[in-house]
Protein backbone atom coordinates (compact mmCIF):
# COMPACT_ATOMS: atom_id res chain seq x y z
CA UNK A 1 0.00 0.00 0.00
CA UNK A 2 1.64 3.19 -0.93
CA UNK A 3 0.13 5.14 1.71
CA UNK A 4 -0.06 4.20 5.67
CA UNK A 5 -3.07 4.26 7.85
CA UNK A 6 -2.82 4.49 11.05
CA UNK A 7 -5.61 3.93 13.13
CA UNK A 8 -6.57 5.16 17.54
CA UNK A 9 -6.75 1.15 18.55
CA UNK A 10 -8.88 0.90 21.60
CA UNK A 11 -7.12 -2.05 22.87
CA UNK A 12 -3.58 -0.58 22.88
CA UNK A 13 -5.01 3.14 23.54
CA UNK A 14 -2.40 4.58 21.14
CA UNK A 15 -2.32 5.23 17.39
CA UNK A 16 -1.11 2.91 15.78
CA UNK A 17 -0.11 2.23 11.50
CA UNK A 18 -2.59 -0.57 10.05
CA UNK A 19 -1.97 -4.05 8.91
CA UNK A 20 -3.82 -7.01 7.64
CA UNK A 21 -3.13 -10.26 8.69
CA UNK A 22 -3.82 -11.24 5.20
CA UNK A 23 -1.81 -9.02 2.73
CA UNK A 24 -3.77 -6.71 0.94
CA UNK A 25 -7.22 -8.08 2.55
CA UNK A 26 -9.33 -6.13 5.57
CA UNK A 27 -11.70 -8.23 7.00
CA UNK A 28 -13.74 -6.15 9.50
CA UNK A 29 -16.74 -6.75 11.60
CA UNK A 30 -18.99 -3.88 12.42
CA UNK A 31 -21.43 -4.06 15.24
CA UNK A 32 -24.72 -3.50 13.45
CA UNK A 33 -28.21 -2.53 14.95
CA UNK A 34 -31.01 -4.20 17.22
CA UNK A 35 -33.81 -4.72 14.64
CA UNK A 36 -36.85 -3.74 17.25
CA UNK A 37 -37.44 -0.18 16.47
CA UNK A 38 -36.13 2.45 13.51
CA UNK A 39 -32.51 3.47 14.31
CA UNK A 40 -31.75 7.08 15.61
CA UNK A 41 -28.96 9.44 14.03
CA UNK A 42 -26.65 8.44 16.72
CA UNK A 43 -26.68 4.87 15.58
CA UNK A 44 -26.72 6.44 11.97
CA UNK A 45 -23.59 8.18 12.60
CA UNK A 46 -21.72 4.74 14.12
CA UNK A 47 -23.13 3.84 10.69
CA UNK A 48 -21.33 6.74 8.83
CA UNK A 49 -18.38 6.47 10.23
CA UNK A 50 -18.48 2.38 9.24
CA UNK A 51 -18.83 3.52 5.84
CA UNK A 52 -16.25 5.99 5.57
CA UNK A 53 -13.86 3.44 7.00
CA UNK A 54 -14.49 0.66 4.24
CA UNK A 55 -14.48 3.30 1.40
CA UNK A 56 -11.18 4.70 3.26
CA UNK A 57 -9.70 0.94 3.00
CA UNK A 58 -11.14 0.50 -0.59
CA UNK A 59 -9.67 3.77 -1.87
CA UNK A 60 -5.92 2.78 -0.40
CA UNK A 61 -5.82 -0.58 -2.43
CA UNK A 62 -7.71 -2.18 0.06
CA UNK A 63 -10.31 -5.45 -0.69
CA UNK A 64 -12.53 -5.48 2.99
CA UNK A 65 -14.90 -8.24 3.22
CA UNK A 66 -16.92 -6.71 6.14
CA UNK A 67 -19.57 -8.13 8.21
CA UNK A 68 -22.40 -5.92 9.82
CA UNK A 69 -24.76 -8.10 12.22
CA UNK A 70 -28.21 -7.89 12.50
CA UNK A 71 -29.64 -8.79 16.44
CA UNK A 72 -32.72 -10.53 16.15
CA UNK A 73 -32.89 -12.25 19.22
CA UNK A 74 -32.55 -10.65 22.47
CA UNK A 75 -34.60 -8.79 25.07
CA UNK A 76 -35.66 -5.96 23.11
CA UNK A 77 -36.93 -7.82 20.26
CA UNK A 78 -38.78 -10.73 21.77
CA UNK A 79 -40.25 -7.81 24.13
CA UNK A 80 -41.54 -6.23 21.13
CA UNK A 81 -43.01 -9.04 19.37
CA UNK A 82 -44.97 -10.13 22.43
CA UNK A 83 -46.37 -6.83 22.44
CA UNK A 84 -47.26 -6.55 18.89
CA UNK A 85 -48.58 -10.53 18.75
CA UNK A 86 -46.63 -11.76 15.83
CA UNK A 87 -43.75 -14.32 15.21
CA UNK A 88 -39.99 -12.62 15.89
CA UNK A 89 -39.54 -13.30 12.16
CA UNK A 90 -42.18 -11.11 11.17
CA UNK A 91 -41.35 -8.27 14.01
CA UNK A 92 -37.68 -8.22 13.19
CA UNK A 93 -38.27 -8.51 8.70
CA UNK A 94 -40.17 -4.82 9.49
CA UNK A 95 -37.34 -3.03 10.63
CA UNK A 96 -34.73 -4.82 8.64
CA UNK A 97 -36.15 -3.31 5.46
CA UNK A 98 -36.69 -0.55 6.83
CA UNK A 99 -32.76 -0.14 8.49
CA UNK A 100 -31.88 -0.78 4.83
CA UNK A 101 -34.05 2.16 3.10
CA UNK A 102 -32.13 4.40 6.23
CA UNK A 103 -28.55 3.57 5.16
CA UNK A 104 -29.71 3.41 1.72
CA UNK A 105 -30.93 7.14 1.68
CA UNK A 106 -27.90 7.90 3.73
CA UNK A 107 -25.74 6.77 1.15
CA UNK A 108 -23.78 4.08 3.26
CA UNK A 109 -22.31 1.19 0.71
CA UNK A 110 -23.84 -2.09 1.68
CA UNK A 111 -21.50 -4.73 3.56
CA UNK A 112 -20.67 -7.93 2.39
CA UNK A 113 -22.79 -10.19 5.03
CA UNK A 114 -25.30 -8.88 7.10
CA UNK A 115 -25.84 -12.04 8.72
CA UNK A 116 -28.89 -12.55 11.04
CA UNK A 117 -28.65 -14.09 14.69
CA UNK A 118 -31.21 -16.29 14.33
CA UNK A 119 -29.53 -17.91 11.49
CA UNK A 120 -26.55 -18.66 13.30
CA UNK A 121 -27.77 -20.78 16.51
CA UNK A 122 -25.92 -24.04 15.58
CA UNK A 123 -22.75 -21.80 15.21
CA UNK A 124 -23.34 -20.10 19.30
CA UNK A 125 -23.88 -23.72 20.65
CA UNK A 126 -20.57 -25.03 18.85
CA UNK A 127 -18.97 -21.92 20.34
CA UNK A 128 -20.21 -22.73 23.74
CA UNK A 129 -19.25 -26.68 23.74
CA UNK A 130 -15.93 -25.39 23.15
CA UNK A 131 -15.87 -22.63 25.92
CA UNK A 132 -16.96 -25.41 27.71
CA UNK A 133 -14.38 -27.76 26.96
CA UNK A 134 -12.27 -25.23 27.96
CA UNK A 135 -13.24 -24.67 31.44
CA UNK A 136 -14.83 -21.53 31.21
CA UNK A 137 -18.54 -21.99 31.94
CA UNK A 138 -20.55 -23.55 34.41
CA UNK A 139 -24.40 -24.03 34.31
CA UNK A 140 -27.30 -23.23 36.72
CA UNK A 141 -31.02 -23.43 36.74
CA UNK A 142 -30.53 -24.43 32.73
CA UNK A 143 -28.96 -21.58 31.49
CA UNK A 144 -25.02 -21.18 30.52
CA UNK A 145 -22.80 -18.44 31.88
CA UNK A 146 -19.05 -17.04 31.20
CA UNK A 147 -16.63 -17.24 34.43
CA UNK A 148 -15.09 -14.46 33.92
CA UNK A 149 -12.83 -15.39 36.60
CA UNK A 150 -11.73 -18.15 34.12
CA UNK A 151 -9.80 -15.68 31.40
CA UNK A 152 -7.39 -13.48 33.63
CA UNK A 153 -7.12 -10.93 30.42
CA UNK A 154 -10.77 -9.74 31.10
CA UNK A 155 -10.28 -6.49 31.48
CA UNK A 156 -7.66 -5.68 28.27
CA UNK A 157 -10.10 -3.62 25.85
CA UNK A 158 -12.74 -1.59 28.58
CA UNK A 159 -9.78 -0.98 31.43
CA UNK A 160 -12.73 -2.91 33.79
CA UNK A 161 -10.38 -4.80 36.45
CA UNK A 162 -10.70 -8.72 37.65
CA UNK A 163 -11.06 -8.14 41.10
CA UNK A 164 -14.50 -5.85 40.60
CA UNK A 165 -15.96 -9.17 40.11
CA UNK A 166 -18.88 -9.63 42.13
CA UNK A 167 -18.07 -13.32 42.84
CA UNK A 168 -20.11 -16.02 42.69
CA UNK A 169 -22.95 -13.02 41.04
CA UNK A 170 -24.30 -13.41 37.36
CA UNK A 171 -26.37 -11.62 34.74
CA UNK A 172 -29.02 -12.85 32.65
CA UNK A 173 -29.86 -9.22 31.22
CA UNK A 174 -28.91 -9.02 27.41
CA UNK A 175 -27.63 -6.02 28.58
CA UNK A 176 -26.34 -4.17 31.52
CA UNK A 177 -24.85 -1.52 33.33
CA UNK A 178 -20.78 -0.57 33.32
CA UNK A 179 -20.62 -1.41 37.55
CA UNK A 180 -22.15 -5.09 36.76
CA UNK A 181 -18.58 -7.30 36.29
CA UNK A 182 -20.51 -10.18 36.46
CA UNK A 183 -20.08 -13.70 34.86
CA UNK A 184 -22.59 -13.14 32.04
CA UNK A 185 -24.89 -15.62 30.20
CA UNK A 186 -24.18 -16.96 26.93
CA UNK A 187 -26.98 -19.81 26.53
CA UNK A 188 -30.55 -18.86 28.52
CA UNK A 189 -32.55 -21.21 29.91
CA UNK A 190 -36.59 -21.50 27.97
CA UNK A 191 -38.99 -19.09 29.11
CA UNK A 192 -42.36 -18.94 28.47
CA UNK A 193 -42.99 -16.75 25.69
CA UNK A 194 -39.70 -16.53 24.70
CA UNK A 195 -38.30 -18.30 21.46
CA UNK A 196 -36.90 -21.66 22.30
CA UNK A 197 -34.02 -23.64 20.49
CA UNK A 198 -33.69 -27.51 21.42
CA UNK A 199 -29.92 -28.14 21.79
CA UNK A 200 -27.21 -30.02 22.79
CA UNK A 201 -27.31 -27.31 25.75
CA UNK A 202 -30.99 -27.84 26.89
CA UNK A 203 -33.73 -25.67 25.21
CA UNK A 204 -33.63 -21.93 25.03
CA UNK A 205 -31.42 -19.19 23.18
CA UNK A 206 -28.54 -17.23 22.64
CA UNK A 207 -27.66 -14.67 24.68
CA UNK A 208 -26.71 -11.30 22.82
CA UNK A 209 -23.01 -11.53 23.80
CA UNK A 210 -22.79 -14.50 22.15
CA UNK A 211 -24.22 -13.85 18.91
CA UNK A 212 -21.36 -11.36 17.87
CA UNK A 213 -18.75 -13.58 18.27
CA UNK A 214 -20.08 -16.48 16.87
CA UNK A 215 -21.24 -14.87 13.60
CA UNK A 216 -17.52 -12.55 13.54
CA UNK A 217 -15.34 -15.85 13.33
CA UNK A 218 -18.06 -17.94 11.19
CA UNK A 219 -17.17 -14.88 8.35
CA UNK A 220 -14.24 -13.44 8.81
CA UNK A 221 -12.16 -16.19 10.84
CA UNK A 222 -11.26 -17.07 14.44
CA UNK A 223 -8.92 -14.15 14.27
CA UNK A 224 -9.33 -11.02 11.94
CA UNK A 225 -8.40 -6.88 11.39
CA UNK A 226 -11.14 -4.90 12.71
CA UNK A 227 -14.13 -4.23 14.83
CA UNK A 228 -16.21 -1.28 15.35
CA UNK A 229 -18.91 0.03 17.15
CA UNK A 230 -19.56 2.67 19.22
CA UNK A 231 -18.23 3.76 22.83
CA UNK A 232 -21.02 1.99 24.74
CA UNK A 233 -20.15 -1.01 23.24
CA UNK A 234 -16.75 -1.32 24.75
CA UNK A 235 -18.58 -2.46 27.90
CA UNK A 236 -19.66 -5.24 28.64
CA UNK A 237 -20.28 -6.07 24.68
CA UNK A 238 -16.53 -6.42 23.23
CA UNK A 239 -15.74 -7.05 26.16
CA UNK A 240 -17.30 -10.20 26.40
CA UNK A 241 -16.88 -11.02 22.98
CA UNK A 242 -13.20 -11.05 23.47
CA UNK A 243 -13.40 -13.17 26.34
CA UNK A 244 -15.71 -15.29 25.31
CA UNK A 245 -13.75 -15.91 21.65
CA UNK A 246 -10.33 -16.10 22.76
CA UNK A 247 -11.56 -18.36 25.78
CA UNK A 248 -12.50 -20.97 23.16
CA UNK A 249 -9.80 -20.35 20.55
CA UNK A 250 -6.87 -19.45 22.45
CA UNK A 251 -6.50 -17.14 19.53
CA UNK A 252 -6.24 -13.16 19.44
CA UNK A 253 -10.15 -12.39 18.68
CA UNK A 254 -9.72 -9.02 16.89
CA UNK A 255 -6.00 -7.06 15.93
CA UNK A 256 -7.82 -3.29 15.91
CA UNK A 257 -11.00 -1.98 17.74
CA UNK A 258 -12.75 1.44 16.40
CA UNK A 259 -14.68 2.77 18.17
CA UNK A 260 -17.12 6.12 17.81
CA UNK A 261 -17.64 8.97 20.27
CA UNK A 262 -21.23 9.56 21.20
CA UNK A 263 -23.98 11.89 19.36
CA UNK A 264 -25.59 14.49 21.48
CA UNK A 265 -28.38 17.10 20.81
CA UNK A 266 -28.45 20.48 21.53
CA UNK A 267 -26.14 19.22 24.14
CA UNK A 268 -28.03 17.07 25.66
CA UNK A 269 -27.88 13.12 25.36
CA UNK A 270 -30.87 12.58 23.35
CA UNK A 271 -33.51 10.41 25.01
CA UNK A 272 -37.56 10.59 23.72
CA UNK A 273 -38.27 11.45 27.33
CA UNK A 274 -36.46 15.13 26.47
CA UNK A 275 -38.08 15.38 22.92
CA UNK A 276 -34.73 15.51 21.56
CA UNK A 277 -34.88 11.98 19.87
CA UNK A 278 -34.23 11.83 16.19
CA UNK A 279 -34.62 9.24 13.42
CA UNK A 280 -33.54 9.85 9.71
CA UNK A 281 -37.05 10.02 9.01
CA UNK A 282 -38.10 12.62 11.64
CA UNK A 283 -35.30 15.15 9.95
CA UNK A 284 -36.80 14.21 6.56
CA UNK A 285 -40.04 14.60 7.27
CA UNK A 286 -38.97 18.50 8.52
CA UNK A 287 -37.75 18.52 4.72
CA UNK A 288 -34.16 18.06 5.68
CA UNK A 289 -31.64 16.80 2.49
CA UNK A 290 -30.12 13.36 3.28
CA UNK A 291 -27.04 14.68 2.03
CA UNK A 292 -26.71 17.27 4.20
CA UNK A 293 -27.31 15.25 7.48
CA UNK A 294 -24.33 12.66 5.80
CA UNK A 295 -22.63 16.12 5.93
CA UNK A 296 -22.98 17.11 9.03
CA UNK A 297 -22.66 13.29 10.96
CA UNK A 298 -19.12 13.22 8.70
CA UNK A 299 -18.33 16.63 9.65
CA UNK A 300 -16.70 16.14 13.50
CA UNK A 301 -14.06 12.80 13.14
CA UNK A 302 -15.64 9.89 14.81
CA UNK A 303 -13.62 9.76 18.07
CA UNK A 304 -15.17 13.44 18.96
CA UNK A 305 -17.99 14.04 20.59
CA UNK A 306 -20.89 15.17 17.98
CA UNK A 307 -23.25 17.77 19.00
CA UNK A 308 -26.39 17.63 16.60
CA UNK A 309 -27.94 20.91 16.24
CA UNK A 310 -30.47 22.14 14.07
CA UNK A 311 -28.60 25.35 13.51
CA UNK A 312 -25.52 23.06 12.45
CA UNK A 313 -28.13 21.03 10.00
CA UNK A 314 -28.84 24.73 8.26
CA UNK A 315 -24.88 25.10 8.05
CA UNK A 316 -24.51 21.76 6.71
CA UNK A 317 -27.47 22.49 3.75
CA UNK A 318 -25.96 26.02 3.29
CA UNK A 319 -22.44 24.46 2.75
CA UNK A 320 -24.04 21.82 0.16
CA UNK A 321 -25.62 24.73 -1.72
CA UNK A 322 -22.55 26.20 -2.18
CA UNK A 323 -20.97 23.10 -3.15
CA UNK A 324 -23.84 22.40 -5.70
CA UNK A 325 -23.40 25.91 -6.56
CA UNK A 326 -19.80 25.68 -7.50
CA UNK A 327 -19.82 22.61 -9.27
CA UNK A 328 -22.83 23.75 -11.32
CA UNK A 329 -20.74 27.36 -12.11
CA UNK A 330 -17.80 25.24 -13.47
CA UNK A 331 -19.76 23.52 -15.74
CA UNK A 332 -21.56 26.29 -17.05
CA UNK A 333 -18.02 28.67 -17.34
CA UNK A 334 -16.44 28.03 -20.71
CA UNK A 335 -12.93 26.52 -20.36
CA UNK A 336 -10.09 29.21 -20.56
CA UNK A 337 -7.67 28.83 -23.04
CA UNK A 338 -3.63 28.21 -22.31
CA UNK A 339 -2.75 28.40 -18.79
CA UNK A 340 -5.98 29.41 -16.40
CA UNK A 341 -5.78 30.59 -12.37
CA UNK A 342 -5.95 26.69 -11.34
CA UNK A 343 -3.05 24.45 -11.74
CA UNK A 344 -2.73 20.71 -12.01
CA UNK A 345 -0.55 20.81 -9.29
CA UNK A 346 -2.90 22.49 -6.66
CA UNK A 347 -5.45 19.64 -7.62
CA UNK A 348 -2.56 16.77 -6.87
CA UNK A 349 -2.34 18.50 -3.79
CA UNK A 350 -5.83 18.57 -2.77
CA UNK A 351 -6.00 14.84 -3.69
CA UNK A 352 -3.00 14.44 -1.15
CA UNK A 353 -4.14 16.08 1.42
CA UNK A 354 -7.63 14.33 1.61
CA UNK A 355 -6.00 10.80 1.57
CA UNK A 356 -3.93 11.86 3.84
CA UNK A 357 -6.68 13.06 6.59
CA UNK A 358 -8.79 9.78 5.35
CA UNK A 359 -5.38 7.77 6.38
CA UNK A 360 -5.01 9.51 9.93
CA UNK A 361 -7.50 7.61 11.73
CA UNK A 362 -10.15 9.37 9.47
CA UNK A 363 -9.75 12.53 10.02
CA UNK A 364 -13.10 13.75 8.04
CA UNK A 365 -12.81 17.23 9.15
CA UNK A 366 -9.34 17.44 7.71
CA UNK A 367 -10.91 16.10 4.64
CA UNK A 368 -13.20 18.18 4.52
CA UNK A 369 -11.42 21.36 4.92
CA UNK A 370 -9.34 20.14 1.91
CA UNK A 371 -11.90 19.90 -0.26
CA UNK A 372 -13.13 23.46 1.07
CA UNK A 373 -10.24 25.11 0.05
CA UNK A 374 -10.13 23.19 -3.20
CA UNK A 375 -13.45 24.96 -4.04
CA UNK A 376 -12.25 28.49 -2.39
CA UNK A 377 -9.64 28.42 -5.53
CA UNK A 378 -11.82 27.14 -8.34
CA UNK A 379 -14.17 29.85 -7.61
CA UNK A 380 -11.22 32.35 -7.61
CA UNK A 381 -10.07 30.88 -10.53
CA UNK A 382 -13.46 31.06 -12.35
CA UNK A 383 -13.56 34.79 -11.36
CA UNK A 384 -9.88 35.38 -13.18
CA UNK A 385 -9.01 33.99 -15.93
CA UNK A 386 -10.36 30.80 -15.53
CA UNK A 387 -9.48 27.32 -15.33
CA UNK A 388 -7.98 25.26 -18.53
CA UNK A 389 -9.39 21.84 -19.94
CA UNK A 390 -6.90 19.69 -18.73
CA UNK A 391 -6.82 21.21 -15.34
CA UNK A 392 -11.02 20.15 -15.31
CA UNK A 393 -10.30 16.92 -16.56
CA UNK A 394 -8.26 16.29 -13.02
CA UNK A 395 -11.00 18.41 -11.17
CA UNK A 396 -13.37 15.41 -12.76
CA UNK A 397 -11.21 12.93 -11.15
CA UNK A 398 -10.68 14.87 -8.04
CA UNK A 399 -14.15 15.19 -7.47
CA UNK A 400 -14.91 11.17 -7.97
CA UNK A 401 -12.46 10.67 -4.88
CA UNK A 402 -14.73 12.88 -2.93
CA UNK A 403 -17.50 10.73 -4.23
CA UNK A 404 -15.50 7.24 -3.59
CA UNK A 405 -14.76 8.17 -0.08
CA UNK A 406 -16.79 11.13 1.42
CA UNK A 407 -20.00 10.83 -0.90
CA UNK A 408 -21.00 13.97 0.25
CA UNK A 409 -21.43 15.79 -3.54
CA UNK A 410 -25.30 16.93 -3.91
CA UNK A 411 -27.60 14.74 -5.90
CA UNK A 412 -29.01 15.70 -9.16
CA UNK A 413 -31.46 18.04 -9.56
CA UNK A 414 -35.36 17.19 -8.98
CA UNK A 415 -37.25 16.69 -12.15
CA UNK A 416 -39.52 19.36 -10.94
CA UNK A 417 -36.19 21.94 -11.32
CA UNK A 418 -34.53 20.39 -13.77
CA UNK A 419 -31.25 21.47 -15.12
CA UNK A 420 -32.08 20.75 -18.60
CA UNK A 421 -34.82 23.33 -18.12
CA UNK A 422 -33.23 25.86 -16.51
CA UNK A 423 -30.50 25.89 -19.09
CA UNK A 424 -32.96 26.45 -21.73
CA UNK A 425 -34.46 29.43 -20.04
CA UNK A 426 -30.68 30.90 -19.75
CA UNK A 427 -30.04 30.51 -23.26
CA UNK A 428 -33.12 32.11 -24.33
CA UNK A 429 -32.55 35.01 -22.37
CA UNK A 430 -28.71 35.27 -23.48
CA UNK A 431 -30.75 35.31 -27.27
CA UNK A 432 -32.76 38.34 -25.76
CA UNK A 433 -30.33 40.41 -24.73
CA UNK A 434 -28.20 39.80 -28.28
CA UNK A 435 -31.47 40.70 -29.77
CA UNK A 436 -32.21 43.70 -27.15
CA UNK A 437 -35.09 42.12 -25.95
CA UNK A 438 -34.64 43.36 -22.50
CA UNK A 439 -38.11 43.25 -21.06
CA UNK A 440 -38.11 39.16 -21.70
CA UNK A 441 -34.64 38.89 -20.58
CA UNK A 442 -35.63 40.41 -17.02
CA UNK A 443 -38.74 38.45 -17.03
CA UNK A 444 -36.87 35.27 -17.17
CA UNK A 445 -34.26 36.91 -14.51
CA UNK A 446 -37.29 37.34 -12.19
CA UNK A 447 -39.22 33.91 -13.15
CA UNK A 448 -36.09 32.01 -12.12
CA UNK A 449 -35.61 34.11 -9.24
CA UNK A 450 -38.76 33.09 -8.02
CA UNK A 451 -37.67 28.93 -8.38
CA UNK A 452 -34.59 29.86 -6.35
CA UNK A 453 -32.26 30.49 -8.66
CA UNK A 454 -29.64 33.16 -9.39
CA UNK A 455 -28.19 34.10 -12.28
CA UNK A 456 -24.60 35.47 -12.64
CA UNK A 457 -23.50 37.30 -15.58
CA UNK A 458 -19.56 36.81 -16.28
CA UNK A 459 -17.11 37.24 -18.82
CA UNK A 460 -17.31 33.72 -19.71
CA UNK A 461 -21.34 33.55 -20.14
CA UNK A 462 -24.22 33.31 -17.92
CA UNK A 463 -24.23 30.95 -14.91
CA UNK A 464 -26.98 29.92 -12.69
CA UNK A 465 -26.81 28.32 -9.36
CA UNK A 466 -29.56 28.13 -6.30
CA UNK A 467 -29.70 30.23 -3.62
Amino acid sequence: MSREIRFYNTLTRQQEAFHTLEPGHARVYTCGPTVYNVVHIGNLRTFLFEDVLRRTLQELGYRVTQVMNLTDIDDKTIRGASAEGVSLREFTDRYIALFFEDIDTLRVQRAEHYPRATDYVPQMVELVRRLTANGHTYVLDGSTYFRIASFPQYGRLSGVLLDEVKAGARVDADEYEKEDVRDFVLWKASKQGEPVWDTVLGPGRPGWHLECSAMGTALLGESFDIHTGAVDNIFPHHENEIAQSEGATGRPFVHTWLHAEHLVVEGEKMAKSKGNFFTLRDLVERGHDPAAIRYLLLSVPYRQKLNFTFDGLAGAESVMRRIDNTLRRLAHTPAAGDGGALAATDVAAFEAELLDGLADDLNTARALAAFHMLLTRVNQALDGEGIAQPVRDRLDEAFGLVQRTLDILPARPKAADDAAGIDALVAERTAARKGRDFARADAIRQELAGRGIILEDTPHGTVWHRQ
